[in-house]
């Protein structure tokens, strides 16, 4: 599948499965514009990476994605939208009744509300150009719930939603919006927490790994961000032109329980 002449923005994609899909869409031909809320040089070196390795244009573009308006300009700002992949996304722990107020707001505004201001943005520039794809990063977490993470779930369920009226609202045009929800994906911020908890239960790296954070994805196997990138380019591709408003659990098997 070649995505020559396509522009891609991904959001909150300086690392992790943002940072993976912007590499896979690149390899495929797409020109990409990455994006989080610093304002780097690390962070535009990460785009002059993508150019060496890949041989296309890569921009990286400061937006805070908590902030409506910050959302809308960087669509304006690349100057082009074929493709969109709503990433951005935090996380916070604890219960209903001891969750923070603030983080609650911050992570519906930057999980959720974010994914509505760039599609609202994205989409007439899409229908100017003749072709459009969404891919919004939900979660598993979309599709089902945990204790103690109201926020996130709530938000990626409200992604699901999104997905679903974006999809039926472009359904006779030849744009396509489509979720994908990883179960647990490898990502540095994921491999940077397992040396604390083969401590904190006295495991080792597998144990920890299967028994600890694996324990509801039934493969026992992380996701990669390579196979999120994968998936995005499907979705992209030509072969997916009537696969739209629906969901893609990569999760190995965490849904199917």
């Amino acid at each position: 599948m070649s995505l020559q002449g396509k522009t891609a923005i991904i959001t909150g994609s300086n690392s992790g499965i943002g940072l993976g899909i912007a590499h896979e869409l690149a390899k495929a031909g797409a020109s990409v514009v990455i994006n989080s809320f610093t304002d780097r040089e690390e962070d535009h070196e990460i785009a002059t990476e993508i150019e060496k390795q890949h041989g296309v244009a890569a921009r990286y573009i400061q937006a805070d994605m908590s902030k409506g308006d910050q959302c809308r300009a960087l669509i304006e700002k690349a100057g082009g939208c074929d493709i969109l992949v709503n990433n951005a996304g935090i996380q916070h722990v604890a219960p209903i009744d001891e969750f923070p107020a603030e983080k609650w707001d911050a992570i519906i505004a930057i999980n959720m509300s974010s994914a509505f201001h760039t599609t609202a943005a994205a989409l007439p520039v899409m229908r100017e150009r003749g072709w459009g794809r969404v891919v919004n990063i939900a979660s598993a977490h979309g599709l089902t719930a945990s204790p103690f993470k109201s926020a996130y779930i709530a938000a990626k369920h409200g992604v699901v939603g999104l997905t679903k009226t974006t999809a039926l609202e472009t359904a006779q045009e030849p744009i396509t919006c489509n979720a994908i929800c990883p179960g647990y994906v490898l990502t540095p911020l994921v491999e940077s927490q397992i040396p604390d908890t083969m401590k904190e239960y006295n495991m080792t790296r597998d144990e920890v790994v299967k028994n600890v954070m694996l324990t509801r994805q039934p493969s026992k196997e992380f996701a990669t961000v390579e196979q999120m990138g994968g998936t995005a380019v499907f979705l992209c591709s030509d072969a997916a032109a009537q696969i739209t408003g629906t969901t893609i659990s990569v999760d190995g098997g965490w849904t199917a329980l």
